[in-house]
């Protein structure tokens, strides 16, 4: 696919007329998916499917459009040809942009990684047996994703990679649900069967009698998945430069009142252990490491050529609408064996649910608990709880609150298929909140 990808593009680019721009992105899969269900195989098939996105410039006009492919080199540039076509008809009857980015050649990059993972044939043998005993719903999802983007200055890039995912709830007979992820790119039994029987073990728990909190504030420990979902927030009208300006950022507080977070709280943009591509859809390249939070200090947002325009400032590469593509936040020293002694009394929370900010300037976001969230005792988890609501501020929860931060650290996926697969990921411990407060 992608010498089809370059063939493709160098005639297209042939063919451009003067002050005509093109830069072409595809994105791809040759995955299998089984779908599971009691623990046992209902579906399963493969899907390979490639898309190729254009981004037509002309006169400082700008028009996008896409098309799926093939993989037979004729008919595919054919229906490149008439996408072009179209673009152009289109493009002359769009008012001019002021903020446009042309495209350049700054270098060209290819990345390729392969992966010890479970193929087609073993996948079902290797998953099904550890979940004798339990009903587990879920979705395997495995094999190869790639990128590629070049434009008509001659500017290439290719990333390809293999990467396996198992997202999956186990269900009680109450239908209280336990969900996990098992996902990575070398194939690990006995440590997913060390995953599956964690799980296992936490329905067991969710068997036990629900129960019910008053609403308040409560000392918290967050499982790695949970704060996961809280830092995908902050790709929501958080880290975006764009957004800061506009004035509709949750951390306009840290950049215009000089508000910080916990010193125990860090965050970067982390593309080293490459599993993203550093590319983005207009072919930039972002830095290998970029610091967003430093010790609970506002170091960076994410900031794209376009907004760099429109602003006057510097960019750092980021992706067209800003957002954190390979997020990692720092460790603690807080041990997993030590988790329920330091929390004492309060709530063990592994998931959240249903998350939106509730005041985007003032950083406070509201959701569920959800699954496996437990009431602790002296120590010991007591039972699962209630669902309740949450309200409460990144300020307190990654800042004034923020007791420990754990020295476990996990990457959290992400499992979207509805486009194909994702690169995503967010790599975080858990941590240990003073206060978080439930407030229905």
């Amino acid at each position: 696919m992608e010498q089809i990808f370059n063939k493709i593009s160098e005639q297209l680019y042939n063919d451009l007329a003067e002050k005509e721009y093109l830069t072409l992105s595809l994105s791809g899969e040759n995955s299998q998916f089984i779908r599971i269900n009691n623990a046992k195989v209902r579906q399963t098939g493969i899907v390979n499917n490639v898309d190729l996105i254009f981004d037509f410039i002309f006169d400082n006009r700008n028009a996008k459009g896409s098309i799926t492919l093939s993989g037979d080199y004729d008919n595919d540039f054919k229906k490149a040809q008439e996408e072009l076509d179209r673009l152009r008809k289109e493009i002359v009857q769009l008012p001019e942009d002021p903020f446009i980015v042309l495209p350049k050649n700054t270098g060209s990059t290819k990345e390729s990684k392969t992966a010890k993972g479970l193929t087609t044939d073993n996948a079902v043998d290797a998953l099904l047996p550890v979940m004798a005993g339990v009903d587990l719903v879920g979705i395997w999802a495995a094999g190869k994703i790639f990128s590629g983007n070049s434009n008509s200055l001659g500017q290439k890039h290719w990333f390809e990679t293999e990467t396996f995912s198992l997202d999956f709830s186990l269900v009680n007979k109450d239908h209280k649900m336990v969900k996990g992820n098992f996902a990575g790119s070398d194939w690990d039994q006995a440590g997913y069967e060390k995953y599956i029987d964690s799980a296992k073990q936490k329905l067991e728990i969710m068997n036990k009698p629900p129960v019910k909190l008053k609403t308040g504030k409560y000392r918290t420990w967050f499982e790695s998945k949970a704060v996961a979902d809280f830092l995908t927030m902050f790709s929501w009208q958080g880290v975006s430069e764009a957004s800061v300006r506009q004035g509709a950022s949750a951390f306009i507080k840290m950049r215009e009142e000089g508000e910080k977070l916990s010193p125990l709280f860090s965050l970067d943009e982390d593309f080293r252990p490459g599993l993203v591509p550093r590319f983005s859809e207009g072919g930039e390249v972002a830095p290998e490491l970029i610091s967003i939070i430093d010790k609970g200090e506002l170091k960076n947002t994410l900031v794209s050529s376009r907004t760099a325009k429109e602003y006057n400032v510097g960019s750092n590469n980021a992706s067209g609408n800003e957002v954190l593509r390979a997020p990692k936040m720092a460790i603690g020293n807080l041990t997993d064996a030590d988790v329920l002694k330091e929390l004492g009394t309060g709530l063990f929370l592994s998931n959240l649910h249903y998350l939106n900010w509730s005041d985007n300037i003032g950083g406070r976001i509201t959701g569920l608990t959800r699954y496996a969230c437990f009431w602790v005792e002296n120590s010991e988890i007591v039972g699962p709880i209630e669902t309740m609501r949450f309200d409460d501020t990144i300020y307190n929860l990654f800042g004034d609150e923020l007791e420990a931060v754990g020295d476990n650290i996990q990457i959290n996926p992400e499992v979207e298929t509805y486009e194909g697969r994702q690169y995503g990921n967010i790599t975080c411990p858990g941590m240990l909140v003073k206060s978080f407060e439930l407030t229905l």
